[in-house]
């Protein structure tokens, strides 16, 4: 057995793309992540705590976005007909591809069973493997909002962290301690923020740790803490990358599944739409294996599920005898026990590498015949009394580690549209209102700027995808947020049943605070 363990941490976070029509592009994002990842994991940690010779441990960031969509029941009603669609057009499939096609409708066909089983009610399982020991569940931020771009009015991060801890709190049942920062960022003073929102612990990226002032003793390899009494935890590179990387690790295996090539596109259109679905677009339906990573995508083989199912057992142990021996290394040279910090996108676990979900099935049940064991951060914080006392560096797990991903020419121009709706946000919050209607406006404004916030879709303004979607979603919150506080400042009207759509289309955080953007005092 090697001393010290390994942490694996997930974030799961989508954001909030709850629309009124059924099959919007937005929806298809939900309904996929929930098939190919969330059920999947549910499973793999339900079946893991079952067994008394494994000993799982994982700890899981799960945005308030997320748990709105999953408590959503119009969604719920929804799902059942997108499921019965894709099986439906599964039995299109090229006969070449029968093989791939049976496996893949079994696999939607089980989840869906424990989907009905549950009632849809994810949320009680998450909450149940905590309650267990298996899970430690975090909190992010209400719409994961990049908190650094959002520090010009400190209410405003306020306002998204005290948002999410209640939100967490009221949906999951217990007040989250730790946090997945939106894209691990971190600014000088964000510690303060994160006590005054009751959170003590969250993930940096690497250099967030090694550039902290004093420079920690032991590196990424044991949590430091702030000056503010909050605990940070530094990804470690060598356990990640094997995990992460298409191009270098194991998710480029020529016998896993290949992502990028759907039948979605391989069918006409017209087989689509007789199936009620709206043209050409990924359907979640792949029936190929990456084969060759240089290959074209209409070169790529059919999928063969027993020979992938065999490289997770091997990617597996390869993975726990590196970190066994990374471990055993450590231990000599620090002397204490080491922890290694692998934090990964939840969706990488079945979305975007199909077998993820099995893979963390063998790291469980081979950890104890390798010597691995798995520790959650609440755990380790527990284990580890004496903290060294730094500052954390500013840092992202952005590409270059900083903040320029999410403010470069592409979507530079949200920053100045955030800080004055912000502005007004925290003067009409300390003035406050004088009628029941006025404060209902108040409410819907706050979360249309939270909705604003979500840097998800700075994201894709500079990834370059489906632009014109992140474009629309900005305007149209930050529209509707002018509207409503038109409506407080000036009196001005609505149109007839505008905020009741509104607030049926944006219907999250019902127990929102405005008072979280009370201006703070000038020397605060």
């Amino acid at each position: 057995m090697a001393h010290g363990a390994l942490a694996l941490v997930l974030h799961a976070h989508l954001p909030y793309v709850r629309g009124s029509e059924p099959n919007s592009l937005e929806e298809d994002w939900f309904f996929q992540a929930l098939i190919e990842c969330y059920l999947p994991l549910l499973e793999t940690l339900e079946a893991a705590a079952a067994d008394p010779l494994q000993h799982p441990q994982l700890t899981m960031g799960v945005s308030p976005t997320l748990l709105s969509l999953l408590a959503d029941t119009t969604l719920r009603e929804r799902f059942p007909a997108w499921i019965d669609a894709r099986l439906g057009l599964l039995k299109e499939a090229p006969a070449d591809r029968q093989d791939a096609a049976e496996h893949l409708e079994a696999t939607i066909t089980r989840h869906r069973g424990r989907w009905q089983d549950c009632d849809g009610d994810l949320i009680a399982r998450f909450a149940a493997l905590q309650q267990q020991g298996v899970l430690d569940l975090l909190t992010c931020g209400a719409t994961h909002g990049y908190l650094p771009l959002l520090r010009e009015h400190p209410e405003a991060v306020r306002a998204q962290l005290r948002t999410a801890v209640r939100e967490h709190h009221r949906l999951i049942g217990e007040r989250p301690l730790g946090i997945w920062l939106p894209e691990c960022a971190y600014y000088e003073g964000l510690d303060r923020w994160m006590r005054d929102a009751g959170l003590r612990y969250a993930v940096l990226d690497g250099h967030g740790l090694l550039h902290a002032k004093p420079r920690p003793r032991y590196g990424v390899y044991a949590p430091i803490c702030s000056r503010q009494g909050v605990a940070f935890f530094g990804r470690d590179s060598d356990a990640t990358l094997p995990v992460w990387s298409a191009k270098d690790g194991y998710p480029g295996d020529p016998a896993y599944r290949e992502f990028h090539r759907d039948l979605g596109w391989d069918l006409p259109p017209e087989r689509i739409a007789a199936h009620g679905l709206p043209g050409q677009r990924p359907l979640g339906l792949k029936l190929h294996r990456v084969s060759d990573q240089n290959a074209p995508l209409d070169a790529k083989q059919p999928y063969q599920p027993e020979q992938a199912q065999a490289r997770t057992r091997e990617h597996a142990q390869h993975f726990l005898q590196g970190r066994r021996d990374q471990l055993a290394n450590l231990q000599a040279g620090m002397g204490t026990a080491p922890l290694l910090v692998a934090p990964f996108d939840a969706e990488l676990f079945g979305h975007w590498w199909f077998e993820g979900p099995r893979f963390l099935a063998e790291l469980f049940r081979q950890g104890p015949e390798q010597g691995v064991r798995f520790s959650s951060l609440r755990a380790a914080l527990g284990g580890t009394p004496n903290l060294q006392v730094c500052d954390p560096c500013p840092s992202s797990w952005g590409r270059g580690g900083f903040h320029d991903y999410w403010l470069n020419d592409t979507n530079a121009w949200i920053v100045p549209e955030w800080s004055k709706a912000g502005q007004a946000m925290v003067e009409r919050s300390s003035r406050g209102v004088g009628s029941e209607a006025d404060l209902r406006l108040l409410h819907q404004a706050g979360r249309e700027l939270l909705l604003a916030q979500s840097s998800d879709w700075s994201f894709i303004l500079r990834s370059g995808t489906t632009t014109d979607l992140a474009r629309e979603r900005v305007e149209r919150h930050l529209y509707r947020f002018w509207q409503l506080m038109a409506a407080i400042e000036r009196r001005e009207e609505l149109p007839e049943h505008w905020l009741e759509d509104v607030e049926a289309e944006d219907a999250l955080f019902p127990l929102i605070q405005p008072a979280d953007w009370r201006q703070l005092p000038a020397n605060a």
